[in-house]
Formats: structure tokens, C-alpha cells, sequence
């Protein structure tokens, strides 16, 4: 590109022009051009034997210099004088000029465009009424009244609606509404409750229930109390009873059975009325309770009235009193390390009558798919209960646990029961039947579970043999158990 001489002052206007300018910065005219001479040809080492053109010369400059003469803003002798420029906007109303010496164009804060001007002074606050007049909290603000045609906000119903009026749509079918008992009018499912997992304990006798790792609610139900006979023998009872899945309201079922049954015992036991006796008038008792939960709210035709099994046990001193209708069990466990550990109840259903008729062995009715399905229930549709009873006297400490299938059908045997009854348990009874329902839990815990621990003290010592060595301990007597022989009529759900 052509290069530029340095000159000394303004062809135009003789004003010295500054280093490398290529007009005057004063009245614009265009340097001087000095022609430099063109660089030599450079060879291109790439072809041979040929040379690269320079670049060619610039284009016109676009900025063309001006005709010689004055500058515009130089106005000669008898030129027109150049238009005056508008005047600038008036302030907006209500702006108020700024005071001082500042309000020229060069001074700070002017602009040439935007006047200057201030805002006006905020309007006075609400004076604070004295104190002791009569208003001393702070002032209200006032407010506006709605439009004409809408509704006031503050006139509208915020309250909470009644429980019950809105309707609850079931969480397990998604069909059915939850009536006011929180129960599917169309699948029977309820909504969880407390008794989800349960634990109690209570002057030596302990309980817990747990729903399980598979049901969506927990269908047992149980009861555990003391109490003392006239002459201060202590007593402890607990009562376990399960709802039979395929009827209708069996959680219902079962914890009217189990309440009902505890406070016949609880009532009867004190006034001297014999062990077995309390416990027979105690599940005819729980039996006509379960009967009017279907009279009092009758199912559909075609769905099952509440049903339900039940096993109770009662320790009055020395003796052992057990009383059940159905497949619920309990277990006499000793903890000497000596004793045979045994059942004491033999259960109402399908494997059990097949083992008692000679037909089948008790594994092989057991692994039947029909084994649960059970025989005798507390419930409307079945109308002639007749329970069983036992009594047992043992001979050394021990406890009995009082459970539903969903433990005993991971510990069938009474050996096998006796091996997962923890040895603390008569110590402390609430350990042992948490530490069973966990194992039923960790054994896969298909069903609900429901355990109940009462801890059976020694009566007496054991005998000692001629010559300071303590004699052979007897087994202990098997449990006498009142049956009534009656037509057995298998139902096909289990409980």
C-alpha cells in the first residue's frame, strides 16, 4: 500500500497536522500524497523461473477531499447564517428545575438532550396516633372494594370440608370409594392403620404383630393382660386370633374376637371360675361377637361373612390352660436345655383331619396345597363352634408362644420352634416374640405374623437322688385335650 510523507502543516488551513493523518483533523483536507516507489518483484519459489505481481494499487479513496476554500463552519462575508438548532423539550409536569450552579450545558449532570429537573418531595406519612389514644396498634391501610360484578376474595369459604364429604378414591383397585370405616366398597381394601406392627407388654406376657412383607394390611389381631386370683395367684392371659383372607372384614373379625375373649377371661378368672371353663365360655363369647359384625352390616351375596381363627392361653400358678378354634397354635418350649418341647393344640383343617384319619403322613398332608384350607372358624357361616381345650402342668421353666401361621409355618415342628425361640425370652418375653417375628420376617414373612411370649416359672425343685445326685427328671405329661367329635366340613380358603 502507498505509504505517506510527513508535511508540516495543512495545505487547507496551515494547522499542523498530527503523526500518520491522512486529513486534518481541523478543517478536513486531504494531505499531501507523496508517491513512495514500488517494492521489487519478489520471486515465487514454487514455480520456477517466474515472479509475483504486486498487489495492485488501492481503489479510490472513498472519502474524496473537499473543494478548496473556507471550511463549512467558516462562514465568509455575506454567507447565510446556519440554522439554529431546536430548542430542547420542556420538562415534564410536575418536575421541579434543579437549584445551583451546575445547571449549565458543560456542567456535571447536563446533558445537551434531557433537561434537568428533580422529583417531587414524597407525600407525608400518616402521623402515629399518642399513645393512650384511642387507637395504639399500628395504622391499618385501607383497602379498595372489588369491581361491581365480582365476587369480594375476602369474602370467601376457606374452612376445611366436613370428613367425609369428599370422596376417597381407592388406593388398591383405583375403582372403588372408601366408605367412613376407610374400607373399598368394591374390593374390600382398607386404608393403613396402627396396626400395621404392634407390640405389648404387660406383667410378664408380651405380644407382637407385624403386617408382613406381603399383605396390604394386617389381618391378625391380639390381646396380652394380668390379673390375680382372690387368694393373689398371678395370672397372665394372651389371646391371638387371624382373620381368614378370603372373607369379608376379616382385620374387623379378628380384633373383635381377640378383645371380646380378653375381657370374658379377664372377668371370669378372677371370680374363681375354673382355667378351662373361662377359656370355653370365652370363645363362644368371641364366636356370637363375630356373628353380629355380619348382622349388623351384611355382605353382598356371593362374598364371605367375617371369619376368623383364635387361640388363647392362660397361665393361673403352676397350670396352663389353652383354648382355639381353628389353626392358630401354641407351643410349650422349655428352657432347661433338658425338657422335650411339644404342641398343644392339633389344628382345624384339611392336612390335620387327613393326618388324624390314617390317610396321609403329616409331611406329605402338609406339602398338599389344601393343607391350610381350614375346618373350623369363628363366623357367621359357621354356625356350630365348638372349641377345644387343654391343660398343662410343667414341670420346669419354660415359656409358651402363642402364634398364627405366619410364624409356625416357618417352624413347623415343635423341635424346630423350640431352636428359634430365642433364650432370653423368659427373662424377657417382649425380646423373644420381637426376635420371632423377625425371624418369620426374614424367612420370608408371607403372611402376617403375630407372636405372643408368656414366660412359665418353676413350681417346684426337682427331686434329689440317695447321695447328693439330682434324679432323672421326668418328661413332662402330655397335654389333655377335650375334643368333640363333629362333621368336619373343609373350606377351601386359608386363614
Amino acid at each position: 500500500m502507498p505509504q505517506l510523507d510527513q508535511v508540516s502543516v495543512c495545505p487547507g488551513c496551515g494547522e499542523p497536522p498530527a503523526v500518520a493523518d491522512r486529513r486534518c483533523g481541523v478543517c478536513g483536507a486531504e494531505l499531501r500524497r507523496m508517491p513512495v516507489a514500488p517494492a521489487p518483484p519478489v520471486a515465487n519459489p514454487y514455480p520456477p523461473n517466474r515472479t509475483v505481481e504486486p498487489y495492485p494499487p488501492s481503489r479510490a479513496d472513498p472519502y474524496p477531499a473537499p473543494v478548496a476554500g473556507p471550511a463549512p463552519w467558516q462562514a465568509s462575508p455575506g454567507a447565510a447564517t446556519p440554522p439554529t438548532p431546536p430548542a430542547p423539550p420542556a420538562p415534564p409536569a410536575g418536575a421541579v428545575p434543579r437549584t445551583g450552579t451546575d445547571t449549565g450545558a458543560g456542567s456535571p449532570g447536563a446533558t445537551p438532550t434531557e433537561p434537568d429537573f428533580t422529583l417531587q418531595p414524597p407525600a407525608p406519612a400518616t402521623p402515629i396516633p399518642p399513645a393512650g389514644g384511642p387507637s395504639s396498634g399500628p395504622p391499618t391501610i385501607p383497602t379498595a372494594p372489588p369491581p361491581a360484578g365480582l365476587p369480594d376474595p375476602r369474602l370467601r369459604d376457606t374452612s376445611l370440608p366436613e370428613p367425609g364429604s369428599v370422596p376417597v378414591h381407592c388406593t388398591g383397585c383405583g375403582r372403588g370409594i372408601l366408605d367412613a370405616r376407610g374400607r373399598c366398597d368394591d374390593c374390600g381394601w382398607s386404608r393403613p392403620t396402627d396396626r400395621d406392627h404392634v407390640e405389648r407388654a404387660v406383667c410378664g406376657v408380651a405380644g407382637v404383630s407385624d403386617q408382613g412383607l406381603r399383605h396390604h394390611r394386617n389381618e391378625d389381631a391380639f390381646r396380652v393382660s394380668a390379673t390375680a386370683l382372690a387368694n393373689g395367684t398371678p395370672v397372665a392371659i394372651a389371646v391371638v386370633c387371624d382373620g381368614v383372607s378370603s372373607s369379608s372384614r376379616p382385620h374387623e373379625a379378628s380384633a373383635v374376637a381377640a378383645g371380646v375373649a380378653d375381657e370374658v377371661l379377664l372377668s371370669a378368672l378372677p371370680q374363681g371360675v375354673p382355667g378351662r371353663e373361662a377359656m370355653h365360655q370365652a370363645l363362644l363369647s368371641a364366636s356370637r361377637a363375630v356373628n353380629e359384625l355380619a348382622e349388623r352390616d351384611p355382605e353382598p351375596i356371593g362374598r364371605n361373612a367375617p371369619a376368623c381363627t383364635i387361640v388363647g392361653a392362660v397361665s393361673v400358678g403352676g397350670d396352663l390352660t389353652v383354648g382355639w378354634v381353628g389353626d392358630s397354635r401354641a407351643y410349650w418350649v422349655p428352657m432347661d436345655g433338658a425338657g422335650r418341647p411339644s404342641r398343644l393344640t392339633e389344628d382345624d383343617s384339611w392336612a390335620a383331619q387327613m393326618v388324624r384319619a390314617g390317610l396321609l403322613g403329616e409331611e406329605e398332608a402338609m406339602a398338599d396345597r389344601r393343607a391350610h384350607a381350614i375346618t373350623a372358624w369363628l363366623g357367621a357361616d359357621n354356625p356350630r363352634v365348638e372349641p377345644h381345650t387343654a391343660t398343662f402342668a410343667p414341670d420346669r421353666p419354660g415359656v409358651v408362644v402363642v402364634c398364627t401361621d405366619g410364624l409356625w409355618n416357618y417352624a413347623d415342628a415343635a423341635d424346630r420352634m423350640a431352636a428359634v425361640v430365642p433364650p432370653q425370652s423368659r427373662t424377657a418375653p417382649l425380646t423373644g416374640a420381637r426376635q420371632l417375628v423377625r425371624y418369620a420376617l426374614d424367612s420370608g414373612g408371607h403372611d402376617n405374623v403375630t407372636v405372643a411370649v408368656i414366660p412359665l416359672p418353676l413350681e417346684a425343685p426337682a427331686p434329689t437322688a440317695p447321695g447328693g445326685t439330682a434324679a432323672a427328671r421326668p418328661e413332662p405329661p402330655r397335654p389333655t385335650v377335650e375334643r368333640t367329635p363333629t362333621r368336619a366340613v373343609p373350606r377351601p380358603p386359608s386363614a
